[in-house]
């Protein structure tokens, strides 16, 4: 069974919960799918990226800055400074991170730094902040298969690198990453069940796909329903 949450972007604030059953997908565990909401403080275009990676405890308390790409309205006119996905490594104590860039602009940069800022230094001024791959087509959100270490990340970019997901050793470090699925509508979304050797991807254009970690056997369950942005799976 899969549950997830629908979003309709005609009444973006109206979201229900919708399942389908199914022995084919995924026999135990469920997959959340979220859509886009622009909050109200968020309607003003000029602040819609903060153009940060932040963290705070689970009950909203302590927010902290961890990196800051820029700050001026200047700076937000550039899309290289938007973050969008982010993904943690507590083994090794790390956070990876995606600034996109402009839309299908081969300026897209994954980023790689210590999840504690070092001492006497800022978020703007970290030293640790390492280019993990650059002048990537429109990369979005990323998830860490630990047991593997690998990072997969989706990139909505233009083909043929960009509606992509895209994998990569984060120990090895290979000078360009492997594409194993191709052919999304602007792919957006990825989660992983690693012990079952499966991914869960969503993109822009409301399609849902499931496929094993290395492409094969891709399925698209659902289609056409709506802008799907986020996914995530748990067991349960």
């Amino acid at each position: 069974m899969i549950t997830f949450l629908a979003c309709s972007t005609v009444e973006p604030l109206r979201c229900k919960p919708i399942q389908i059953l199914t022995d084919q997908v995924t026999p135990i565990g469920c997959v959340a799918v979220s859509q886009q909401l622009t909050a109200a403080w968020q309607s003003d275009p000029r602040h819609r990226e903060g153009m940060r990676v932040m963290r705070s405890n689970l009950d909203g308390s302590r927010v902290e800055t961890l990196v800051e790409a820029g700050r001026r309205d200047f700076d937000r006119r550039d899309q290289t400074r938007w973050c969008v996905g982010i993904t943690i490594d507590p083994v090794r104590g790390h956070i990876y991170w995606t600034q996109k860039g402009p839309d299908n602009g081969e300026r897209g940069r994954l980023f790689l730094a210590g999840i504690e800022i070092p001492k006497g230094e800022t978020p703007a001024s970290r030293s640790d902040i390492e280019i993990v791959f650059d002048n990537l087509p429109e990369p979005i959100d990323l998830e860490l298969d630990l047991k593997n270490r690998v990072l997969y990340w989706t990139d909505r970019g233009d083909p043929p690198r960009g509606n992509t997901v895209n994998r990569a050793s984060i120990d090895a470090r290979p000078k360009a990453p492997e594409i194993v699925l191709t052919h999304l509508m602007e792919g957006i979304g990825i989660a992983l069940d690693v012990a079952g050797n499966r991914m869960f991807v969503t993109d822009f254009a409301g399609s849902l796909y499931s496929a094993k970690l290395d492409g094969s056997a891709k399925r698209n369950p659902l289609f056409a329903q709506g802008n799907f942005t986020g996914i995530a799976y748990a067991e349960i």
